[in-house]
């Protein structure tokens, strides 16, 4: 009667020690993973970078072309002698102009 008691109780001695040490193993590593998950939430890598100012200049490019196109159609209002054109093709231009800077210059190809 003893003996199957202690076959499962040894059985079970051995199973509680892999659950042990392997509880001992997270505790031990939580710290370093929680930390490791900061940096990475924390830092932006090279290539996020890189995606985020594409995007960005993405944006911009649209944008300025949205105003060139409104500055061509308030231009030729403002031809047809529309002064309300005329003081919006400015605001258009004075927006565009501080739009390009931003955007890079693609080299010329010789």
């Amino acid at each position: 009667m003893r003996t199957p008691a202690l076959l499962g109780l040894t059985l079970a001695a051995l199973a509680l020690q892999g659950c042990l040490a392997r509880a001992a193993v997270d505790v031990v590593t939580l710290p370093v993973r929680v930390v490791s998950k900061g940096v990475d939430v924390a830092t932006t890598s090279q290539s996020e970078a890189d995606e985020n100012r594409g995007r960005e200049i993405r944006k911009r490019e649209e944008r300025l072309g949205e105003l060139e196109r409104d500055f061509d159609k308030q231009a030729e209002r403002c031809a047809d002698g529309d002064d309300e054109a005329c003081e919006k093709a400015q605001a258009i231009r004075a927006e565009m102009k501080a739009i390009l800077p931003g955007i890079p210059v693609e080299p010329e190809d010789d």
